[in-house]
């Protein structure tokens, strides 16, 4: 007989995570080491539960994810904004570590969040030298700012660590290149996603760290995933604007860049735009429908494992 379902949410901090299954109310905590996640497997594989949920909180929780997953165990990573909204809807405004256990757990239970396979060792190594040379590229455009504003001696200071970050982005490009060069699959990726007219490096190596799911969802589903899918907005008689919201932020910001080159260089977003524009959509208006566009031909080359044909006419949003 199989056991009852059971929910488990689980808030991992620093030094410890805690742990709350539903609807037994049970509740224990454990430190993150080693050893205490292999505590927290094999008391979860005792209960078989229907579902672990845990919050992304910044990369604390993917050791813990990992391990659960390649256990067996069923796990899915929510966005703490979404949990955070589902505790204020059900009543609990304050905010304890044992508190967001609770509250994870009853998240599993009311919306059974669809688990989804975690990025490997590889990916998430690639996503780290990605989110790093965006820092260092952030770094080196706000010290290229202050040269401007600043004295003789401040100016030296700034040059000699503009010196220093144009040699660190430099490494990390050489980085990413032999991690590109060594991955096999992750390269042909690549090849594929560079043929595409208006993308570029830094897009290929943003999709290819920060949305993994790319090639296995369909379109609805990746723009939802990157937040280009439009969103209602009406009431009553009301029909309010449609926009977008949410999503993976990062792909997003470094996507919106790709449609103002691909409505100059690619046939296909450069015909799309322009009837937009004839139908006289707003500017951004246009340029997010060209992003959705795009990402959902991207999605649609990896899934099918082709290059870029600009000749065949599009068929409903697929790839050309």
């Amino acid at each position: 007989m199989e056991p009852p379902p059971c929910f488990v949410g689980i808030d991992v901090a620093k030094d410890h995570g805690d742990l709350a299954v539903r609807p037994s109310q049970e509740h224990w905590q454990e430190p993150m080491t080693e050893t205490g996640r292999q505590r927290v497997i094999t008391r979860l594989k005792e209960l078989q539960p229907t579902l672990v949920v845990l919050e992304a909180t910044g990369g604390l929780e993917r050791p813990l994810a990992l391990a659960l997953q390649t256990a067996g165990v069923s796990v899915a990573v929510v966005n703490p904004r979404q949990v955070r909204d589902f505790a204020k809807a059900t009543g609990h405004l304050a905010k304890t570590d044992r508190l967001d256990a609770q509250v994870l757990a009853h998240f599993a239970e009311a919306l059974r969040p669809q688990p989804r396979p975690l990025p490997d060792e590889s990916i998430q190594a690639l996503a780290e030298l990605v989110a790093r040379r965006s820092q260092l590229l952030e770094m080196h455009s706000a010290e290229r700012h202050r040269l401007a504003t600043v004295s003789e001696r401040v100016r030296a200071q700034i040059q000699r660590h503009l010196s220093w970050l144009e040699a660190e982005l430099k490494t990390l490009d050489d980085d990413l290149n032999q991690r590109l060069q060594v991955d096999e699959e992750r390269a042909k990726q690549a090849i594929r996603l560079r043929s595409v007219p208006g993308v570029g490096r830094v897009l290929t190596l943003t999709l290819l760290a920060d949305l993994p799911e790319l090639g296995t969802l369909d379109r609805q589903q990746v723009a939802g995933l990157v937040g280009v899918a439009p969103l209602n907005r009406d009431s009553g008689k009301r029909r309010g604007p449609r926009v977008i919201w949410g999503g993976r932020a990062r792909v997003r910001a470094v996507l919106y860049m790709a449609p103002l080159v691909a409505t100059r260089f690619n046939p296909i977003i450069r015909t799309f735009y322009q009837r937009l524009s004839q139908a006289g959509k707003p500017k951004k208006v246009a340029l997010i429908a060209c992003m959705r566009k795009l990402l959902t031909i991207l999605n649609a080359m990896l899934r099918n494992q082709s290059s870029w044909q600009p000749a065949i006419p599009s068929q409903g949003g697929a790839h050309p």
